[in-house]
This record gives structure tokens, sequence and C-alpha cells, in this order.
């Protein structure tokens, strides 16, 4: 989020069309629930497209990088590397350590998200290896239930800037204006 310091997601892994859409929810997961930049595969091409053009719909700020590098992106990142998986330790265990690192000391966060099977060494460079529960589930789930316990619900009322679209909360039904037509 835009006041504090940056919090990046990193895919780790893309296989064109298996992937295609669960990259793409990574993409915005990413974006709705607080973080500056997604970094996905260089053959995922497509799901960076359609999160782009999300964000020039519905503002920003939030980046879309594509890296053949995922490995390097890892090992040269200069602040805290968070790895997702269902093997990790429990989040509640280390959400206030996390937080401390990206708060306090002022740490930008890499999140890495599997997709393919993750190389042992994905493990070994990161701070925390983290799980929201230790059973079978969506790396989208989990993106998202770390994203909500690091900003502590914050992320849920952050302003978007430059939307175009605006989508309008009501009980029933769909409603999606241009932001010209709010006035």
């Amino acid at each position: 989020m835009q006041d504090s310091p940056a919090v990046v997601v990193l895919r780790y892994g893309h296989r064109p069309g298996r992937d295609d859409r669960m990259t793409t929810h990574v993409g915005l997961t990413a974006r709705a629930l607080g973080a500056d930049r997604v970094v996905l595969p260089g053959n995922a091409g497509q799901s960076a497209e359609t999160v782009r053009d999300i964000t020039e719909r519905f503002g920003g700020p939030f980046d879309v990088d594509l890296t053949d590098e995922l490995d390097a992106t890892i090992r040269d990142w200069a602040g805290a590397v968070v790895h997702l998986t269902m093997y990790g330790e429990a989040v509640q265990d280390v959400q206030e350590n996390v937080r401390r690192a990206h708060r306090e000391d002022g740490d930008p966060i890499l999140v890495v998200v599997g997709g393919e099977k993750v190389p042992f060494e994905v493990y070994e460079h990161a701070d925390w290896n983290v799980g929201v529960t230790n059973q079978p589930h969506s790396e989208v789930a989990g993106l998202a239930v770390f994203l909500d316990r690091l900003f502590e619900g914050r992320e849920l009322e952050q302003e978007y800037e430059d939307a175009d679209q605006r989508v309008i909360p009501q009980a029933l039904g769909k409603r999606v204006e241009d932001v010209d037509d709010e006035a």
C-alpha cells in the first residue's frame, strides 16, 4: 500500500493454457488487496495484459512486470521474502514478525506465490515460509488471507487513483459506473 514500504507479489511458474486464469487471479488479488506490484513469469503475457487493463479501468497505482529471471528476482531481493506454502509456519504465528519487518524495519516484502512445483531453493531463501492453512487450497486464497493479515484490513478501504470505472456497493445486483457519471 502506498503509505508503507513496497509489497510485491511474485508468481513463481506459469503453465500456459493450464494456469492462465489462476495467474491472472494472483495479479488481480495482489492489486485489490494492497500490493504495489506483481511480477509474473515471462510466458504469462496474457495475464499481465488483463491485470494492466483492470488497473487502467479501475485505478491504481499498481505495476505489472514480466521476467524470465524468477530465481534471480528472489535471490537479489533487497528486503524480506515470504513464500506462501501450505507446508509453512502458520500465518497467525508469524504475522507479527512479518509486520514488524515491513513497518518498523522498513523492509519491502516479496511475497512468492507458487504455480508449478517450487524448487527447494525458494524455501531456503525465504525469510518465512508461511501457510494460511496446512490443508490443500488455492494459492489465490492463500495470497488473499496473507495480505489481509499483513495490512490488518486497511487494504479494504484503499482509494484508487485515476479510475475510469468504479464498483458501486449494493445489497443486490451489480453496478459499475464511469467515474465521470458519479458527480
